[in-house]
C-alpha cells in the first residue's frame, strides 16, 4: 500500500461528491457509508441475509438500520449466473412491499437491478437509490427513470448485459485504468440523460467464469479494493460490495467481510455493501480510531 501511496501520491487528495440521499448528504471521507443487503431471492449464496417473506424482509431491514446501516439494499435475484433469473414482474411483486414498508419509516432503502421497469416501481414505492447490475445495452431505459425521480445509482462495472453475464468479465493485473474508462463513458451518458448523484462501484462482488479460480479472484478483488482511491479522479463516491471469499475463510467466512473492510479502508472506500454490518461498522469505527496511520483519504 505504500508503494502505491507514493506511486499515485497526486490521486490520495482528490476531492470526491458526497453521497446525497433523498435530502441527506454524506461526506463519505469522514464518515463511510454502510449499505447492508437483504435478498428475497432464496437461491442467494449468503443465506444470512435471506428474507423467506415481505415480513422477513422488513424485519431484516429493521435490524440492519438498527444495527448502523445507512442504507438497506434489497434485490430479489441473485447475481450468481447459475441461478434462477427472476422475470421483472416477480422482481416487483417482492420487492415494492419492502421498499413500502421500509420507507415509511425513514429509512433509506436502495434496490439492486438492472431492470428498469424495477427500478421505476421501486423508485415509486419510495427507494433512494438503485444499484444499478446493468451494462450499457440497459443505460438507455435506465437512466431516464432515475432521472425522473432524481434517484441516486450506484453505476457498476459491469462488462456485459449485466452482472449475470460473467463470459464478459475479465480480470486485470492493473485493473483501474480500464475502470476509469468505462466509468468516463457511462457517468458522460448518465449526467447527459439528467442523472445527478452517481457513486461507482468497481463491480468485485460479482462471480467470475469458473475458469477463474477462486485464489485467482481474491487476488485480484484484493488488488481492485487497494487500488480504489485512483478512482477519487472520477470525483465521485465509491462503492464495494466486500467480498466473503469462501475458499479462504471457509468456516470462518462471516469474519471475511471485516477483513476486506480493512482493505477497502486503506484503499479509500467510501460506501460499504455488506452482509455483516455489525462487523464492518466496528472494524471501520477501529480503524478510523487509528487516525493518520492510515493512506485512506480524509482519515
Amino acid at each position: 500500500m505504500a508503494d502505491l501511496a507514493r506511486r499515485f501520491e497526486a490521486d490520495l487528495s482528490l476531492p470526491v461528491e458526497p453521497l446525497r440521499l433523498g435530502d441527506r448528504a454524506i461526506d463519505v471521507d469522514t464518515t463511510p457509508a454502510i449499505m447492508g443487503c437483504v435478498n428475497l431471492s432464496p437461491d442467494s449464496t449468503y443465506r444470512e441475509s435471506v428474507a423467506t417473506s415481505t415480513g422477513s424482509a422488513v424485519r431484516k431491514g429493521r435490524i440492519l438500520a438498527a444495527q448502523g446501516a445507512d442504507i438497506v439494499d434489497i434485490g430479489a435475484e441473485s447475481s450468481n449466473p447459475r441461478t434462477r433469473q427472476v422475470s421483472a414482474a416477480e422482481q416487483v411483486a417482492a420487492l415494492a412491499p419492502v421498499v413500502k414498508a421500509l420507507a415509511s419509516e425513514g429509512i433509506a432503502v436502495s434496490v439492486e437491478t438492472y431492470e428498469p421497469a424495477v427500478a421505476r416501481s421501486c423508485l415509486d414505492a419510495g427507494a433512494l437509490l438503485v444499484n444499478y447490475s446493468g451494462g450499457l445495452a440497459s443505460d438507455g431505459e435506465m437512466f431516464p427513470v432515475l432521472a425522473d425521480h432524481g434517484a441516486a445509482v450506484v453505476l457498476c462495472h459491469v462488462e456485459g448485459r449485466n452482472s449475470r453475464d460473467v463470459g464478459a468479465k475479465g480480470i486485470d493485473e492493473d485493473p483501474v485504468p480500464r475502470m476509469l474508462e468505462y466509468f468516463e463513458r457511462r457517468v458522460d451518458h448518465a449526467r447527459s440523460a439528467g442523472v445527478e448523484r452517481i457513486v461507482i462501484d468497481p463491480g468485485i462482488g460479482f462471480s467470475h467464469d469458473r475458469r477463474i479460480s477462486p485464489d485467482t479472484r481474491v487476488h485480484y478483488q484484493g488488488r481492485a479494493l487497494l487500488n480504489t482511491f485512483r478512482l477519487r479522479r472520477m470525483g465521485l463516491p465509491i462503492c464495494h460490495s466486500l467480498p466473503h471469499a469462501f475458499s479462504l475463510f471457509e468456516d470462518e467466512f462471516r469474519t471475511a467481510e471485516g477483513f476486506f473492510t480493512v482493505l477497502a479502508h486503506l484503499g479509500g472506500t467510501g460506501v460499504y455493501r455488506t452482509h455483516e454490518v455489525p462487523r464492518t461498522r466496528a472494524v471501520l469505527a477501529a480503524l478510523r480510531a487509528l487516525g493518520p496511520q492510515s493512506f485512506a483519504p480524509g482519515a
